[in-house]
Order: C-alpha cells, then sequence, then structure tokens
C-alpha cells in the first residue's frame, strides 16, 4: 500500500467520523442528504459481498465493516432515530435517486473489465455487482450536491465531511497514477474513469469551499 492509498483511505474515514460525530453528538442530520447515504449504503453493500468469503488482509477487512456498519447506521439515525430524523429536511431532499440506480445497473452489465480482482471476487456475478458498486459511487454524490445548493447555508460540519469525500477520491486519483509508473501492466480504465467523473462532480463545491476558507467567510453555493 502507497502513501496516496493510505491517506486516501484515512481521508474516507474522516469524512464518516465528521458525519457520525454531528450526527451522534449533535443529535441533527440538517443539511444531510439521506438519498445520497442510501445509495452510499447500497455501493458498499454491492462492493464488498465478498466479506465473510474472502480475506485479503486484516487492514482490507476491518476498513469493510467500518464502511459498512457506518453507512447503514447513518442511513437508520436518518430514518428512524426520534431526534435526528427531525431535522431531515424531507421537502429539499427530493432528487430522484433510483434513477441513479438502473442506468449504473445497466452500464455494468454491459461494461465491465475481465480480470480478477480480489475486491471483486471471481465470478461475473460479483465482478458486474463491483463494476455496478463504481458506477454509482460516481454519481452517488449527486443528491447531497443538489441538497446543498437549495439550502444554501452550510454548516461547518457537513462542509467538511463534503469536502473530505471529494478529497478522499482526489488521492486514490494520485494513488492510480502512483501505481501505474511502479507496478507492471497496471492499467484498470473503469475505475480510473468512474473516480474523474466522482472527482469533477465535486469542483464547484471545491471552488466555494476554498473561496470560503480563503475569505473566512460561511459557506454558501450559488442556487
Amino acid at each position: 500500500m502507497n502513501i496516496f492509498r493510505l491517506a486516501g483511505d484515512m481521508t474516507h474515514l474522516a469524512s464518516v467520523v465528521v458525519l457520525l460525530l454531528k450526527i451522534h453528538t449533535i443529535k441533527s442530520c440538517a443539511g444531510v442528504s439521506l438519498k445520497t447515504q442510501e445509495l452510499y449504503a447500497l455501493v458498499f453493500a454491492m462492493r464488498y459481498l465478498d466479506i465473510f468469503t474472502d480475506f485479503i488482509s486484516l487492514y482490507n477487512t476491518v476498513m469493510k465493516l467500518i464502511f459498512l456498519s457506518s453507512s447503514f447506521s447513518i442511513v437508520w439515525y436518518m430514518r428512524s432515530h426520534k431526534i435526528v430524523r427531525r431535522s431531515y429536511d424531507k421537502d429539499q431532499d427530493t432528487f430522484r435517486h433510483r434513477f441513479l440506480v438502473l442506468p449504473c445497473f445497466i452500464l455494468a452489465l454491459l461494461v465491465h473489465e475481465k480480470f480478477t480482482v480480489k475486491e471483486a471476487g471471481g465470478s461475473f456475478f460479483c465482478i458486474v455487482l463491483w463494476t455496478f458498486s463504481l458506477f454509482l459511487e460516481a454519481v452517488a454524490i449527486l443528491p447531497q450536491l443538489v441538497l446543498l445548493q437549495r439550502t444554501r447555508n452550510i454548516d461547518n460540519l457537513t462542509g467538511q465531511y463534503v469536502f473530505l469525500l471529494g478529497a478522499y477520491r482526489g488521492l486514490y486519483i494520485f494513488n492510480w497514477i502512483y501505481r501505474y509508473f511502479t507496478e507492471p501492466h497496471y492499467v484498470h480504465w473503469i475505475p480510473w474513469i468512474a473516480g474523474i467523473v466522482q472527482t469533477l462532480l465535486y469542483a464547484d463545491f471545491f471552488y466555494y469551499y476554498f473561496q470560503s476558507w480563503k475569505n473566512n467567510k460561511k459557506l454558501q453555493l450559488p442556487a
């Protein structure tokens, strides 16, 4: 594992910690999109089907368990916790996220890499679902970004959560570049393209995030 992969994983983990801190401590999910959290729960459920069948490393298994448990716990908090769910802005979080799922699955059926990846398992079924999770993760942030544009006023923890999510994917791009130059025959176009698309979706948010940090102002996105 190289430094970019480790930094990406830790940044991703930090984003989860920040969001759970907001929900558990403040008892609020204001500004957080349930639609995005449901998509992430589906992403991890599809990607980590092999968690009980294929052991790669203790680190790998622990990270899978963390992301699976945290994603479903966040969805539970927002849907069922008697206090947290009151702060969920259902009227603003109206992105039709279900329409993202089927196209991503169909695309995964048609376009998937013919290679054996430990994370994806060996079967065609597992590779398709692993590829589906890549495509879905690339667009899962869309409901969250739309919600932030609608609400405009973004609290610090929500802004940090989204920033860390985008930074995690950006660091993974550096990880892929590093591995391309240091590992023979390391070429995987589908994860690369999905990761680049995902990172580009954050471009507008990153711009306003750094502007607010530079000018010491509250983060706001244009409607």
